[in-house]
């Protein structure tokens, strides 16, 4: 288990990069492109954060989350025969859809920002707060945004192993119907949560599990349980 830190949001709009933010500029590995949707939408910055150092094999590691404006559903993972994930899992079809409407990227020389900002989402400053955590009596921990710590799990805890064998381990966790304001004059979310602002995964609670190996920058796996 991973230290515990909450993320606090802020309210005053960024007006340059932030590698803490929601939507904001992107901070991407030279040569990473910003990902689309298999719908062939630019898919929506949801939030960035350099991830601390005391988070294991993922300290020091720049997390991006995307999400399709247009694509929401809930994220069910194929296995194959092993119990694995399938191959390439963050761009192989499942649970009927064409591909992923997401993408969650684990990067570890993210240094320049990208040159526009995500234009759907209002920039806003994150900042991560170190905390002890408290466990309910069955073992959960506290059920906010945070990174590190122990994940509340809504339902029974999951276990998934990654294509390259790795057991995925726990990094982030998004509560449930967390709202992402919508910026100025920009459409609203079909299907989304409601007036001014998004959602991700249908409002359920998101759980980010990672490869700790770091087979691809995109071997995270996003749980989602309500």
């Amino acid at each position: 288990m991973f230290p515990a830190y909450a993320v606090d949001v802020g309210s005053e709009v960024l007006e340059r990069p932030a590698r803490n933010s929601i939507g904001g500029w992107p901070f991407l590995d030279e040569g990473q492109e910003w990902p689309e949707c298999f719908c062939g939408e630019r898919l929506v910055l949801f939030f960035q954060l350099d991830l601390p150092l005391d988070l294991g094999p993922f300290g020091g590691d720049h997390l991006l989350l995307f999400h399709c404006r247009t694509h929401e559903e809930a994220a069910i993972p194929d296995t194959s025969e092993d119990g694995r994930i399938v191959p390439e899992y963050w761009d192989a079809p499942y649970a009927g859809e064409d591909r992923p409407f997401w993408r969650v990227l684990l990067q570890s020389r993210a240094a320049k920002p990208w040159a526009d900002p995500e234009p759907f989402l209002r920039a806003l400053p994150l900042t991560l707060r170190a905390f002890t955590e408290t466990l309910s009596e069955r073992g959960k921990g506290a059920q906010i945004f945070k990174v590190g710590g122990t994940p509340s799990w809504a339902q029974d805890p999951e276990r998934h192993r990654c294509a390259c064998g790795a057991e995925l381990v726990y990094v982030c966790q998004v509560p449930e119907s967390m709202e992402f304001a919508v910026a100025p004059g920009q459409p609203e979310q079909p299907d989304g949560g409601g007036h001014g602002h998004y959602g991700l995964f249908l409002g359920n609670e998101v759980y980010l599990m990672a490869c700790p190996e770091h087979c691809d920058p995109a071997a995270t796996w996003p749980v989602n349980q309500n």
